[in-house]
């Protein structure tokens, strides 16, 4: 389905001043334009208003029948007539052209120059001639590396660009020969190449391959010349049974037919490859992957068929890498990088769309309102012309190269608009007598005339059009020049501009909260995003605009989400992230008027907010804001309020308003005792103890410990990567230090704090440096023994007592708390630790050893000590379980 908005991506226009009717056109590079009419091309320099200056001319040899410009290499291509024969010549070095009578160097193609002639070839425009053994009747230069493909009857013929070196200063552009790929079966109308793909379409048919310089897994060169008479016996059949069922009485029409990947090669179409470049060529294609074939069938639905349904305006459209949006990284033609190819076919009703690297997937159908002459693509849009109309549609290409750049866009950190999204009609403008459209940077070249053309350019008989053996390619002249004739460049607004047009037409739908005005955003951000990525195409200044309508989008489209009670409403957190709203900011955005006395809070917002507040934000919100956080998670979310309020961004919260929706909560359905921290918290934070007190009371110290591993931020919190105990942990310290330490424990057992984070944390509540060890994580490392901890943390955990037990003997240092455990809870409860020698028992029984303190440190570092060396022991002799000694 194609939706329609009647927006202006078209700017100014301008007449291009030609003196004969053009015949063809075509532009490229920075601001070439080059017009062919009878033997004589006129280039134009066509400025960045659409400001069109001759720049000069030069003859042909014939009329000009194809016409083709390559920015790599900066040359221009034509296919000609003269007398019935056709050329190929190739016309380099033309901007040297001052005059048209100027002299120019014409040669053959791969002959040698000698030095002496270097600077005659360095002020002259150079012709090329390209001599081949058939008629060429198709061209097309690879955008990339300028390499030349040529379409003749039943093969393609490629030209590597190449620069042949005069002397150490200059050097002449020239072609070599390198490849002929044999396609039998099906004579070329149209081809498009980029490095290596090759897209081929016949009247119906179509085929896309791939040439692989990997020698392995594919149909090998040819190095000898090859016949073609011997057609692959599939197709033989086919063109036996055509031959003998096609009668005056009867049409054969072969069934539509789609084939990707390897089944294309079920096509009966034999590609093999002939090399003949030299053996030193950098590059060689050894084989080649079929990528698809596409058959159409003509519409029979009328008893009359028409003879002009045929496939035209075939194009490979690619996309580079451009590394992140934010990126200064800047690409020349030598560095660019392919990231996506696409490949463009249209009939005159129904255009195609796929992506063709690493899958081939049909990305796009358009249908046409009118039936359609010539279509260009670009990396933001489709223009398709008819008899009246210039029509822009949006393409997804972006959005697709947007996942294969990267990996991490659907995610909760990025987000894209879907390939599958219907494409929209931007803009039908009315021009009378449209023949032909091209397109480079933001110009679009029309030709229009007033009175139509009686005669097509190919036209054939029903029959022949029906069958692949009479497929053929008649390039004949053009009519007799006539009056009435224009060509124009159309100039397309800045992405910029037309982005802020559709962001002011979705404000239409925007209070219907209809998906039109997802649509329309996303269409929005596709075409910053595609801005972005033609990195080339960018003014110097307009990429900070660009980023800036990017991040823009990305706040629209969070909005969108936010307020819309849809199945993609999670899109409203990754979007926000992109566009790099604070959470105050998003807040300030979100309407709170009620409606009807109640108040309803779309899952959009509720996902943001909520996952947001887990991330654990530098950023606080304002009492007023966090006020209308709780009201909101109240209503749509109340299991998700006590640890809404456990966020360290909800530190403002007034505790009174979270102590009211809290005792409101009906628990039945989650954690009390969730709720009953969580009130125990804000009354710490009011300073009413007695509140606390009771609250902490109600459960027992088990329930207690559960309580604080569901939520973790009651005890620690995290801000600017730094770990914070609570308000609550301190208090526990003072009053509860055994179920401090016990919860600590458990949220190591659950994963929920890792071993070096919980010694940091008791570091740090007990306000001590990295040297100093405070007895409460003493208290913590026992408590781990006791807990059994997986072995691999013991040896560790000995050593820690061990070094600290030591410490406090040598420096007759005691604890700076009371330790929870004596020695002899130690021994009873756990079966990591050593028992105490009776020696030990001697001497802290003497009177020169009366402090207590000193007394325990010894015993345990003597149960810890006979421990480690028992384990270490019994692990040399092979033991399998540590044994008891009573030493």
């Amino acid at each position: 389905m194609v939706q329609l908005y009647n927006l202006h991506p078209f700017g100014s226009q301008e007449v291009v001043p030609c003196k004969l009717e053009p015949e063809r056109f075509c532009g490229g590079g920075r601001d070439a334009l080059f017009v062919a009419a009878g033997c004589k091309v006129e280039a134009f320099a066509v400025a960045g208003q659409g400001l069109c200056q001759p720049r000069c001319a030069f003859s042909t040899l014939g009329r000009v029948l194809r016409l083709a410009y390559s920015e790599a290499g900066d040359y221009l291509v034509a296919i000609e007539e003269k007398n019935k024969a056709t050329f190929l010549r190739a016309y380099v070095n033309w901007r040297s052209k001052r005059t048209e009578n100027s002299r120019v160097c014409i040669r053959m193609v791969g002959h040698d120059v000698e030095a002496p002639f270097s600077e005659t070839f360095r002020d002259q425009m150079s012709i090329v001639e390209m001599p081949l053994s058939e008629a060429p009747l198709c061209i097309s230069c690879c955008p990339v590396k300028g390499d030349l493909l040529v379409g003749c009857t039943n093969k393609l013929v490629l030209f590597s660009l190449k620069y042949q070196i005069i002397n150490g200063e200059f050097s002449i552009l020239d072609f070599e020969r390198s490849l002929i790929i044999h396609i039998d079966n099906i004579t070329p109308v149209e081809i498009s190449f980029c490095i290596g793909y090759v897209a081929v379409v016949s009247d119906l048919e179509v085929l896309i391959l791939k040439l692989e310089s990997d020698p392995k897994n594919g149909e090998r060169v040819n190095r000898h010349p090859r016949k073609t008479n011997n057609p692959v016996k599939l197709s033989e059949d086919i063109s036996n049974e055509t031959l003998q069922l096609e009668s005056d009485d009867f049409v054969i029409c072969q069934k539509p037919m789609e084939l990707l990947g390897e089944k294309s090669k079920q096509s009966g179409i034999a590609v093999t490859l002939e090399s003949t470049g030299l053996a030193d060529e950098k590059i060689k294609y050894f084989h080649v992957q079929h990528l698809l074939y596409r058959r159409f069938a003509p519409d029979i639905s009328s008893c009359v068929l028409s003879d002009d349904i045929k496939l035209h305006s075939l194009q490979l459209l690619p996309i580079y890498q451009t590394g992140s949006l934010t990126s200064e990284r800047k690409h020349s033609s030598q560095e660019k990088e392919l990231l996506s190819l696409f490949c463009f076919f249209s009939l005159p009703h129904v255009g195609y769309l796929y992506m063709v690297v690493k899958s081939v997937e049909l990305m796009s159908v358009y249908q046409y309102p009118e039936k359609s002459q010539q279509a260009v693509l670009t990396p933001q849009f489709l223009h398709v012309i008819t008899s009246n109309n210039l029509q822009c549609y949006t393409v997804r290409c972006s959005a697709a190269a947007a996942r294969e750049e990267d990996p991490y866009v659907d995610t909760t950190l990025k987000a894209c608009p879907p390939v599958s999204m219907d494409v929209c009609a931007l803009r039908i403008q009315l021009f009378i007598g449209l023949k032909a459209i091209c397109h480079f940077k933001n110009h679009i070249i029309l030709l229009t005339k007033a009175d139509p053309e009686t005669i097509p350019e190919r036209r054939e008989s029903p029959k022949r059009l029906l069958s692949r053996k009479g497929t053929s390619v008649n390039l004949k002249t053009p009519p007799v020049a006539e009056a009435g004739w224009n060509l124009y460049i159309v100039n397309t607004i800045s992405p910029v501009q037309l982005y802020k047009e559709m962001v002011d037409y979705s404000n239409t739908y925007k209070t219907a909260k209809t998906q039109s005005c997802i649509h329309l955003l996303s269409e929005a951000h596709l075409l910053v995003r595609a801005a972005l990525m033609d990195a080339g195409q960018l003014e110097p200044g307009e990429k900070a605009e660009l980023l800036e309508a990017f991040k823009e989008s990305c706040g629209h489209l969070g909005d969108c989400y936010s307020r819309l009670d849809t199945q993609y409403s999670h899109l409203a957190l990754p979007y926000y992230k992109m566009s790099g709203l604070s959470m105050a900011e998003v807040l300030a955005r979100v309407d709170w008027a009620l409606e009807d006395g109640t108040q309803k809070y779309e899952r959009g917002l509720i996902f943001y907010i909520n996952h947001s507040l887990y991330e654990n934000l530098d950023e606080e919100l304002s009492e007023e804001l966090a006020a209308k956080v709780v009201q909101m998670f109240y209503v749509a979310e109340p299991k998700q309020l006590p640890h809404i309020l456990c966020s360290p961004s909800m530190k403002n919260i007034d505790p009174l308003t979270a102590i009211s929706y809290l005792r409101k909560l009906d628990t039945s359905g989650f954690s009390s005792v969730l709720v009953t921290l969580t009130k125990a918290a804000m009354a710490l934070k009011m300073r009413d103890l007695d509140m606390h007190r009771n609250e902490m009371k109600s459960h027992s110290e088990m329930k207690l410990v559960c309580g604080f591993i569901l939520e973790p931020r009651l005890l620690i919190q995290q801000r600017k990567g730094q770990i914070v105990p609570t308000e609550f942990a301190v208090h526990l310290k003072e009053t509860q230090p055994g179920l401090l330490v016990a919860s600590v424990l458990g949220l190591q057992k659950n994963n929920k704090i890792g071993i070096e984070e919980a010694d940091s944390f008791f570091k740090v509540l007990c306000g001590k440096d990295e040297d100093t060890i405070p007895q409460l994580l003493v208290d913590f490392w026992e408590a781990q023994l006791v807990a059994c901890l997986p072995d691999v943390v013991l040896q560790e955990l000995f050593f820690k007592l061990t070094s600290q037990y030591i410490w406090r003997l040598s420096k007759r240092q005691p604890p700076d708390t009371t330790p929870l455990r004596t020695s002899e809870d130690l021994i009873n409860t756990c079966s990591h630790y050593g028992l105490i020698s009776p020696w030990v028992n001697v001497l802290i029984s003497s009177e020169s050893l009366a402090d207590k303190n000193y007394m325990e440190d010894l015993s345990k570092l003597q149960g810890t000590q006979v421990r480690s060396w028992v384990r270490e022991h019994s692990t040399c002799r092979g033991a399998t379980k540590p044994m008891r000694h009573n030493y």
